[in-house]
């Protein structure tokens, strides 16, 4: 996360003109945020990324030269300190779940409100995933679909009760906030369990670490 008295830094990368625009306009004037560059297109992209060293980028998963996706993996290579947030037109994008492997921080409905955008991008900021519950059921299905990962040569890594816990909600969709509030504990308490738990699992983000926890049957969800 930023410091406090520094504004969050935005990368917004979109195909579509009037929509990227549109979204670089409104969003400089929320205060806290300040975007630093904009982009047509996935290589571009990746290039302002490079030279920028934004804090936080808007990623379309549609667009020409390099995907979203493409351009995900190759932004998180260059400057693995930006949280990703994808751009999708509807929550059923066969490519959710290739985001969240190529290490995207969240996903955010193109006709979301610009509320709703300057909130995902200060969510992302500070660390936590942007996922609604109904795209997180989604992937969990997806997960639960998949093979074991390449991981039968790692140590056996035990989480706690507790951790296993915090794991369920994060599956869930909630935020820190929230997850504190549902087990009566502190919300740096629940900052805590997330970080001890993708240091244990040796992953990048927490819906990562679901689809690690669902894969090796460390959680079973509905």
């Amino acid at each position: 996360m930023t410091e406090k008295d520094e504004p969050i830094r935005v990368l917004v990368v979109d195909d579509q003109e009037l929509f990227r625009r549109g979204l670089t306009m409104l969003l400089g004037v929320e205060p806290g945020i300040e975007v630093v560059g904009e982009a047509g297109d996935g290589v571009e992209g990746t290039t302002l990324a490079e030279s920028a060293a934004p804090d936080v980028v808007l990623l379309d998963i549609r667009m020409p030269k390099r995907s979203g996706i493409e351009a995900c993996l190759a932004i998180k290579e260059s400057v693995p300190s930006a949280k990703i947030i994808m751009l999708t037109v509807s929550d059923e994008e066969a490519d959710l779940y290739e985001a969240v492997k190529s290490g995207a921080s969240g996903y955010l409905l193109k006709d979301s409100s610009i509320d709703e955008v300057a909130q995902a991008v200060r969510v992302v900021a500070d660390g936590q995933s942007l996922i609604s519950p109904s795209m997180a059921v989604k992937l969990i299905d997806e997960f639960k679909q998949m093979s074991r990962p390449e991981r039968d040569n790692m140590p056996g890594l035990r989480l706690t009760e507790r951790e296993l816990e915090v794991l369920s909600w994060v599956a869930r969709g909630l935020n820190n906030r929230d997850i504190a509030k549902s087990l009566y504990i502190s919300e740096n308490t629940v900052k805590n369990h997330v970080r001890n738990i993708l240091e244990k699992l040796q992953l990048h983000s927490r819906m990562e670490a679901v689809m690690y926890a669902v894969r090796e049957k460390l959680l079973e969800l509905p």
